[in-house]
């Protein structure tokens, strides 16, 4: 039986996610073409980025252009979505992007995930190959776009010095600075939760295509951590693209229309 959600809209919709406690209301924007010319996109925002980015809004313009469903939206905490950012772990997010998969979505879907939305799209389709394979059949290729996997124990608690791990131990949490926004909340909470969510440099088949990539110049997510993920995805079906003069959000018109190029080959 079709979703009650499924239905075409440009506005933001509310999805209920969890229970008690743990409730949440989570936006998203689910736009359907009369009729759909192929798979749709699915898009996972980045760590305190949203679903009205430069990105996401250019990968839900060219869907409509190209007659395809699509379909984004905020992790708690982030953008339209309730809730503190301090509250969100990578267990969270994940609990709710496979929330609007399953219950937003219909048909195969292309995912396409941003930087911690690469390590999210992951470890999607691996919860989903685990809990849900008629699910998971659905998702029919990754774009990864300097995907952070194992974000919050590569990047965050490998990268911290010794006062910056101790502070977060005895506060609870650290203020860290960003050349995007205000200064990113990293809580000792965030930091064990990953620890449950790791792809632990374990070999992981996604059993189909995965495309990456991945600016020379990032900083943030540098090419390296990116080169050894693709040591660890087998099957083959891996491509790694590497664009020299590119930074971290690979967000100019020539990095979209390079997105754009690699998702037209995948249809």
């Amino acid at each position: 039986m079709d979703s009650p959600y499924k239905i075409a809209s440009a506005e933001p919709q509310i999805l209920p996610v969890g229970t008690g406690p743990e409730a949440r209301e989570i936006p998203f924007i689910a736009q359907r073409p009369a009729k759909s010319g192929g798979p749709g996109l699915f898009w996972l925002s980045g760590f305190m980025s949203e679903m009205a980015s430069t990105k996401a809004t250019a990968v839900a313009h060219w869907a409509a252009e190209h007659n395809l469903a699509s379909t984004r939206f905020d992790y708690s905490g982030h953008g339209v979505a309730s809730g503190r950012i301090e509250d969100g772990t990578i267990g969270r997010w994940l609990e709710e992007a496979a929330a609007v998969f399953t219950e937003v979505t219909a048909g195969p879907q292309i995912v396409i995930g941003s930087s911690m939305g690469g390590n999210i799209a992951l470890l999607l389709l691996r919860k989903l190959l685990r809990e849900r394979p008629e699910e998971a059949a659905r998702i029919k290729a990754l774009v990864l776009i300097a995907p952070a996997w194992d974000m919050t124990e590569e990047l965050m608690w490998k990268r911290f010095s010794e006062e910056t791990r101790r502070e977060i131990l005895e506060h609870g949490f650290f203020k860290q600075p960003s050349a995007y926004a205000e200064p990113y909340t990293i809580t000792r909470r965030l930091i064990e939760d990953g620890r449950e969510h790791l792809l632990a440099r374990m070999p992981f088949d996604p059993g189909r295509p995965v495309v990456i990539m991945q600016g020379l110049l990032d900083v943030d997510v540098p090419a390296s951590h990116t080169r050894e993920l693709t040591t660890f995805l087998t099957g083959g079906k891996v491509k790694l693209i590497e664009v020299a003069d590119a930074e971290h959000r690979l967000s100019r018109p020539q990095d979209l229309d390079l997105l754009f190029a690699e998702i037209s080959k995948l249809l």
